[in-house]
């Protein structure tokens, strides 16, 4: 991708099948050839001159996973125009945040997202001067022909915004060179063909569904199945009727098809590779035997990282490998830092401090905004940017991304991720692992969700384990789950408080939100959720009282 842009590398594509299935839309079953979905493309692009937008301006794209949103990402992109990739599961504050960090010029919103029947904008609050009200009249799509504007590796192509795990979402810049980098490095580090067919239900207003996932329709002329809605109960189904060899996973989507009852379907499909990150190790091998599949390409990465990994062997429960004999060969470490604050430790020559097999760090990788796969583009707001950079990290002076995630190496440079930043709290002077607790957690359970997180308790130095188990049908019995868990975790591991809920809070890609948990932590009044705490001298959990609450709040109920 040196000197192409992305619309110029899908015309080369389609130059060499314009007839074979580009994209399905499984929802209407409705298919579009790779020169359909050029032809459409065009049509959008011609339709944006013809409002006047010009390249460098930001147009906000606000609708469901269809192929229609990639031909309107890619038709903008053609007269360099940026594309912002809203999360259509948004509503007022945080819509509105996400809009007003692009800046667009225009808003295009899907007929699905107006109120009534009639055509107001359910965004029409927003007050932007050309919030776009007529429908792409693609038909005539035939008759238009473009000629694509000039474009650089290192121009911006469109933006992509965090999930929000741990605050408002942020807009990551993508440019050219990096849609080619993430795309074609699932395409070779995983054995994927041209004649493969991808089953794709993860959203395209994220990464994984529009790089990862339609990246390989655009730049390697791959099928890629489109599913509006991930449902675990038509999964294999819909790999079966749609003859996919190839599907993505990300989050809990493996573990909510192992919920699943037996369906003849599994032993049906054809599918050879799953291709995601997030898959546990508690989850690995029991995904890969029940539903057969070959191979397994777990990643690790983020829409604006420079320190993305592979496991390319299928090293059960590892995200990549970094080399130990040629450390420098990929510049990227695992560093120490402060338990609580995630500052990163430093040693006497004021550099970070790495960590050595089985020590858990953050993972940083240098910056080098010469090399494709070392610069970091950052943020649209350069606050949020500048936060991610730490300076003298591998050497003096030197720049580094700071990924907030804590992984851990094992001798052989095989990596295993942990935790998220933060995610990491400290009981009975240990270090528990909020990410390795759910795992376990959940098998028990028989992988129902779960959430684990630290909560503080007054006068008591480090953070108490609390995990809230989704439990819609009220089936946790919470004295046979201690008994064990018991079996299964060190003492100072076992959940201190339990709530048990009917839903866990997650995003769009089923990571699971925290904020409102940590915030209302143990206290009864702020719920009505049903919170147990472990009665140590007793050995079983007991229903939390807001008597029982001032008690160990006051010390005198001792934990």
């Amino acid at each position: 991708c040196n000197h192409s842009s992305i619309p110029s590398l899908f015309s080369a594509v389609v130059a060499l099948q314009p007839h074979k299935p580009a994209l399905i839309d499984e929802a209407t079953g409705e298919v579009w050839s790779f020169k359909d979905l050029q032809e459409r493309s065009h049509a959008v692009a011609h339709w944006a001159l013809q409002q006047g937008l010009v390249e460098g301006d930001v147009v906000a794209l606000y609708l469901g996973s269809c192929p229609m949103l990639v031909s309107l990402w890619l038709g903008l992109a053609m007269v360099g125009v940026e594309a912002a990739l809203i999360n259509h599961n948004l509503r007022q504050s945080s819509l509105l945040h996400c809009v007003a960090v692009a800046q667009p010029r225009a808003m295009v919103y899907g007929a699905e997202l107006t109120r009534g029947k009639g055509r107001g904008c359910g965004c029409g609050a927003l007050g932007y001067p050309a919030i776009l009200e007529q429908e792409l009249l693609l038909t005539n799509a035939r008759l238009l022909i473009l000629v694509c504007v000039s474009q650089l590796p290192t121009d911006r192509l469109f933006l992509i915004y965090t999930s929000g795990t741990t605050g408002m979402p942020k807009a990551a810049i993508v440019v050219h060179s990096r849609y080619y980098r993430i795309a074609a490095f699932g395409f070779h580090s995983f054995g994927l063909r041209g004649d493969d067919v991808i089953y794709n239900c993860l959203p395209l207003y994220h990464s994984a569904g529009s790089i990862m996932g339609v990246g390989q329709c655009l730049l390697f002329g791959l099928t890629v199945v489109i599913k509006r809605k991930f449902s675990a109960r038509c999964f294999w189904d819909d790999c079966v009727t749609y003859k996919c060899t190839a599907i993505q996973y990300i989050g809990e989507i493996c573990r909510y098809l192992l919920a699943q009852e037996v369906r003849p379907s599994e032993a049906k499909h054809q599918v050879r590779v799953a291709i995601g990150n997030g898959l546990r190790p508690t989850v690995w091998e029991k995904f890969v035997k029940r539903f057969r599949i070959r191979r397994v390409g777990e990643f690790y990465g983020a829409t604006e990282c420079n320190c993305s990994l592979i496991n390319i062997d299928g090293k059960v429960g590892a995200c990549g490998f970094s080399s130990r004999i040629l450390p420098n060969f990929y510049p990227i470490r695992l560093v120490r830092v402060q338990e609580d604050s995630m500052e990163l430790i430093r040693n006497a020559q004021g550099l970070c401090v790495r960590c050595t097999p089985g020590e858990p760090g953050v993972l940083v990788g240098r910056i080098d905004q010469t090399d494709p796969l070392r610069r970091f583009d950052g943020y649209v707001d350069s606050e949020s940017t500048a936060h991610k950079i730490a300076h003298s990290v591998f050497t003096a002076g030197d720049s580094a991304y700071v990924s907030g995630d804590m992984l851990v190496m094992d001798e052989l440079g095989y990596m295993y991720f942990t935790d998220r930043g933060g995610d990491t709290f400290r009981w009975r002077g240990e270090n528990v692992s909020a990410t390795e607790l759910e795992g376990v957690l959940s098998g028990l359970l028989g992988q129902v969700g779960v959430a684990v997180y630290g909560v503080a308790v007054p006068g008591v130095e480090g953070k108490a384990g609390m995990a809230a188990i989704a439990d819609a049908d009220r089936q946790v019995d919470v004295g046979n789950f201690l008994r064990a868990a018991e079996k299964a975790l060190p003492s100072y591991a076992l959940p201190v408080f339990l709530r048990l809920t009917s839903t866990l809070d997650t995003t769009g890609t089923f990571k699971i939100l925290k904020m409102r948990l940590r915030q209302e932590g143990f206290d009864p009044g702020l719920s009505t959720d049903p919170i147990f705490y472990l009665n140590s001298r007793a050995g079983c959990y007991e229903a939390l009282s807001p008597r029982r609450y001032c008690d160990i709040t006051a010390g005198r109920e001792r934990l």
